[in-house]
């Protein structure tokens, strides 16, 4: 894949150039300083902020929901930083939102965070500030619903419960383990001051995909709240992995799992016999195979989640490359998403994308054979959980495999999103079109990022725009085109109603 292109290359290279222009620019927003990839990428090292964060954080959360975009607007055009601001938006939700009684609903403002500063590094310098401006109203909405249900505060750490550099690592583990809230609480504390940032992140990694519980969002919190450290800083850390161990000890009421056989426990213990089989010294070096993930996605349609993970086992076995599987897990869950779309479908793609992540990261080979294989259980969980909500479509991906020779002249890009608001299947078949003519993935991928700044109104909206279209490069070139249009089942489309977000940031920078 290319660098996506900015706006003033995509005007000049779309097929009509309408899409970018409807509705009028962002001009408003160069009201604000103009910011550039450089300032939203990740700096070498850890970024060091100004010792007055608390006064940020602060002023977001105190600021009522209609004033919050000006104060905000008004700190930065006097010289606030974007990774400021990012990190002021981050530990106020990690201090005001907690992340149960599931790690979803309300605390989509914390999960959404990296989401958000994905989409303001792909897209255009004159735009890159909208994602997070969006991101501070989403935060005061959700602030508003914890105080309405609970008035949860983070409380500060017990310190006479915070263990020794000797004493809490084991701590942490036993824990974890144990579902101990408490101890692995304070365990967090001792472990995030005294232990390096990586080893404090392939310990959370042990934990995050062990459960399928909250569909997907306990590995998705691992893997966007790390993401965000890196760019804020690991000096904000602890209160960050306090409410992420928190969050991965949710359990059902009155239930300890440790004590439990329960299903959404169960692929993980069960995957303990096929790590102690037999495994090829070079199982990272296999062969990239189409049809062993055409075979797996057709596993994924019928079989139990032990089984699926058997089937990654043998398939890696027989030499095999694990980017075969990987394909056939992005692959499949976007089938999924196609044969019903909605909430569980998405979240098939958005934790196949932070699990794909946790494999990449992590360099031992133990966790990451684990990981690959709790990637296909976890996909025919997910296929359960929509079955559970109605019957899933017949369609699959032969549906858009097969499609019809390209007839003169192929869709436009303007083209595929007038029909995704409308028919997703026939904007499916419109993308396998476009880029059967040639297309390029790049101008679709620019369209449907500006599509989001303009009319995203959920987090889900940021989350899966930003996990998909990043996860295209993470797809072997054979299946890549195929995956692009199964994204399209949750983009927005030009007929969808704009965010009421555009217009009250012109308004706050007027």
């Amino acid at each position: 894949m290319t660098t996506p292109t900015n706006r003033r290359n995509f005007l000049a290279a779309s097929t009509t150039g309408g899409l970018l222009a409807m509705n009028g620019s962002f001009d408003f927003l160069q009201r604000l300083p103009r910011l550039s990839a450089a300032e939203t990428a990740i700096a070498a090292g850890q970024v060091q902020f100004a010792p007055d964060i608390e006064g940020l954080v602060q002023l977001i959360e105190a600021t009522p929901r209609e004033e919050v975009l000006e104060k905000v607007a008004a700190r930065v055009q006097a010289g606030t930083p974007y990774q400021e601001v990012l990190a002021a938006l981050f530990l106020a939700g990690i201090r005001n939102v907690q992340p149960r009684p599931a790690v979803g609903f309300k605390f989509h403002c914390v999960l959404c965070i990296n989401s958000c500063h994905l989409a303001s590094q792909a897209g255009p310098d004159d735009d890159r500030w909208l994602p997070i401006f969006w991101a501070l109203d989403y935060f005061k909405s959700a602030q508003a619903d914890e105080a309405r249900q609970s008035g949860w505060k983070m409380s500060p750490v017990n310190e006479s419960r915070v263990p020794t550099a000797s004493q809490a690592r084991s701590l942490f583990i036993d824990a974890m383990d144990r579902w101990d809230v408490e101890q692995a609480d304070a365990a967090v504390a001792g472990l995030v001051r005294t232990a390096g940032a990586m080893e404090v992140f392939q310990l959370f990694s042990q934990y995050a995909a062990r459960d399928f519980r909250s569909i997907g969002h306990k590995a998705i919190y691992l893997a966007n709240g790390w993401r965000t450290l890196q760019v804020i800083g690991w000096q904000y850390a602890e209160p960050v992995m306090r409410s992420l161990a928190f969050a991965l000890l949710n359990a059902e009421a009155n239930q300890n799992p440790a004590q439990l056989d329960l299903p959404a426990d169960r692929p993980w213990r069960q995957q303990a016999e096929l790590l102690a089989g037999e495994w090829q010294a070079d199982w990272l070096g296999g062969t990239v195979d189409a049809g062993a993930t055409r075979d797996l996605i057709a596993q994924f349609r019928s079989s139990d989640p032990h089984a699926a993970a058997r089937s990654a086992y043998e398939v890696v076995q027989k030499g095999v490359s694990p980017q075969s599987v990987w394909d056939a897990v992005f692959v499949g869950s976007g089938e999924l998403l196609m044969r019903q779309p909605g909430i569980v479908g998405l979240h098939g793609l958005t934790t196949a994308n932070a699990l794909h992540y946790l494999w990449q990261m992590n360099p031992d080979e133990t966790l990451r054979k684990r990981l690959l294989m709790q990637a296909c259980s976890f996909n025919t969980m997910f296929r359960d959980a929509a079955a559970g909500r109605g019957a899933l479509k017949a369609e699959t991906i032969d549906s858009l495999a097969n499609t019809e020779p390209v007839k003169e002249p192929a869709p436009t890009v303007d083209a595929i999103f007038e029909s995704v608001s409308g028919n997703p299947m026939q904007a499916a078949r419109q993308v396998r079109a476009y880029l059967a003519a040639g297309g390029q993935p790049d101008e679709m991928m620019t369209a449907a990022r500006r599509l989001i700044f303009l009319k995203g109104r959920d987090s889900h909206d940021y989350k899966f725009s930003s996990a998909v279209l990043e996860d295209v490069d993470h797809v072997s070139p054979n299946w890549r085109d195929l995956f692009l249009a199964l994204s399209v089942f949750h983009l927005r489309g030009t007929g969808d109603r704009d965010s009421n977000l555009v217009s009250r940031t012109r308004e706050a920078l007027a």
